[in-house]
Formats: C-alpha cells, sequence, structure tokens
C-alpha cells in the first residue's frame, strides 16, 4: 500500500503533511484557485476529514517508485455519495507537490462544498496558525 493511502486511511495527519512538499499546489474539485503551500494543503485536507464520512480508496493507479498516483476513493457528505479520485505527483524528493481532487457526481460535488465552505474558517485559522 502507498504511504499516501495508508496514511488517509488511517486517518493520520501528521504523516499525510508530511508528506506534503513546501511548495504543494492543491486544486480542489469546487474552487476555481488553486492553494499554494504546505500549511493551507493540509489544513484543507484535516477539513476534508471531518467533513468525509464512509471514506475508502476503491483503486490505485500507478507503479511502485512512479511520480504520478491516482487514487479512486468514495464517500459521503451530507447524506450525498461522493465518487473522485486524488492526482498525486512527486516531486525529485518523494513529497507530494501536485494534489489535484475530482469528484461527481454534481450533487455529492455540491455537498462537498457546501461542507467545505462551512469549514474554511477553521481551516484558514489553522493555515495561519502553521505559518506562526
Amino acid at each position: 500500500m502507498h504511504p499516501f493511502r495508508a496514511a488517509v486511511e488511517s486517518r493520520d495527519a501528521a504523516a499525510l503533511e508530511a508528506l506534503l512538499a513546501e511548495d504543494v499546489v492543491f486544486t480542489s474539485p469546487v474552487a476555481f484557485k488553486p492553494y499554494p503551500g504546505k500549511a493551507i494543503t493540509a489544513a484543507i485536507l484535516r477539513g476534508v476529514m471531518r467533513v468525509f464520512e464512509d471514506f475508502h480508496y476503491v483503486r490505485e493507479i500507478g507503479a511502485p517508485g512512479a511520480r504520478d498516483h491516482a487514487f479512486v476513493f468514495k464517500a459521503t457528505v451530507d447524506g450525498r455519495e461522493v465518487h473522485g479520485c486524488d492526482f498525486l505527483h512527486f516531486d525529485d524528493d518523494g513529497l507530494i507537490d501536485e494534489f489535484t481532487v475530482m469528484v461527481r457526481p454534481l450533487t455529492g460535488a455540491q455537498a462537498l462544498s457546501a461542507a467545505m465552505a462551512a469549514q474554511f474558517p477553521r481551516i484558514e485559522s489553522e493555515a495561519l496558525g502553521a505559518l506562526g
């Protein structure tokens, strides 16, 4: 099992954050603007862990040692089923420097958008706190 998948499935936020490059860019499935930086990406991922219910990966795509991986998942958000994929790119040091998420169906994406909007004040606070 890939270390990223292991960290997510065990809900180990510290292990997940340790896999992020300082210059990681997170691209959300529901926001147009990407979020650059480790602090905001880690805070967003902690927020996602709070809103996803019954989260589990159903497929892992990528050769061992490859710099690109895809992790297909299913979850529930506010009673809506969400299917999605985490697309990751790893830098020369093996850290995630690009993190893109896509989700479907529209009703699931809308539920995720609303749930994350409710989380965003806490996410911003956590990210600012991490920056010191």
